[in-house]
């Protein structure tokens, strides 16, 4: 496994940070599978992180997808901001595809996704008709990147026929079928990153949400970057869940930040110490489970 690229390379804002790759060499083999994969199917299922929806997309996997009809599905969107979530799926839609924002876990929303595709496909299901196939199974292909809920959104659609599912990216390996109700096939494929990330800021966002392994990176760095881009959205974010005033905040870099927070925290160590990588690893945890608050790292359409 190719490991990020972990490099401090100051204590300013714009230079607190890590260089994020990570290409698991069976990602290059699955994207040649789904290649392969995509004459078998009628439409794709492309579902993004709801609070990084565009770093969320792989941009190998729309070269794959072309002009197959296509549903988005915003997953996670009880974590992410619901105003900001309403803004991404109308630019969705008016990207011409359907468009959904569902919670996976609890259910939200996941009914409606087939008829979503239904109408996405209603052209094609109109000819099967015309040619005597109004019984045709619709078969769909399943895509996004590691951690983005593939698997629990499966195991909703489909029941009795169980993805693995784990919070960690990389768990589903290969590509299987699942059957959902008589007329619908899914095709499930394992999550798939692209080799670079040309934007830095596309690498700390999938980091920040655990698209990313985190025993590749230094959580204190991405701990630190975290708070800054934290600040930068809206000071009030550390101010309701850690009673850091904005004054507090101006002028810091995330090193000082992350002090800041262990503080508050009372996470000391030896001699009164802040145990920083402990404050690391709660802020994380924290913004990960929407317990900061529902929050969307990225505006519409940028």
């Amino acid at each position: 496994m190719k490991k990020a690229d972990l490099k401090m390379t100051g204590n300013t804002p714009s230079e607190n940070s890590q260089t994020i790759q990570w290409f698991p060499g069976h990602m290059a083999k699955t994207e040649k599978q789904i290649a392969k994969d995509m004459k078998l199917v009628d439409a794709v299922v492309e579902i993004i992180d709801a609070r990084i929806p565009y770093s969320s997309r792989n941009p190998v996997l729309s070269r794959l997808i072309g002009a197959k009809p296509r549903v988005v599905v915003m997953n996670k969107a009880d974590l992410a901001d619901p105003n900001e979530t309403v803004k991404w799926l109308a630019y969705f839609q008016q990207q011409g595809f359907g468009a959904l924002a569902v919670d996976s876990k609890s259910g939200k929303n996941v009914n409606q996704l087939l008829p979503q595709v239904e109408h996405v496909l209603k052209d094609k299901i109109a000819q099967w008709r015309e040619k005597g196939m109004a019984g045709r199974k619709i078969r769909i292909m399943i895509v996004g990147i590691p951690n983005v809920g593939k698997s629990s959104l499966i195991n909703r659609l489909a029941r009795g026929s169980k993805a693995a599912v784990e919070n960690r990216p990389g768990v589903t390996r290969s590509n299987q079928w699942f059957p959902v109700g008589k007329n619908i096939e899914l095709l499930d494929t394992p999550g798939v990153l692209w080799p670079k990330f040309d934007d830095p800021q596309v690498g700390e966002h999938l980091a920040f949400t655990g698209a990313v392994k985190d025993d590749v990176l230094d959580t204190e760095l991405l701990a630190c970057r975290l708070l800054e881009t934290l600040c930068e959205i809206s000071p009030a974010i550390l101010e309701k869940r850690y009673r850091i005033a904005a004054e507090e905040t101006e002028g810091l870099n995330g090193a000082a930040l992350l002090e800041l927070v262990g503080k508050k925290r009372g996470m000391l160590a030896g001699g009164g110490m802040v145990d920083t990588e402990r404050a690391a690893r709660m802020l994380l945890e924290e913004f990960r489970s929407a317990k900061i608050g529902r929050i969307t790292l990225e505006q519409a359409g940028m």
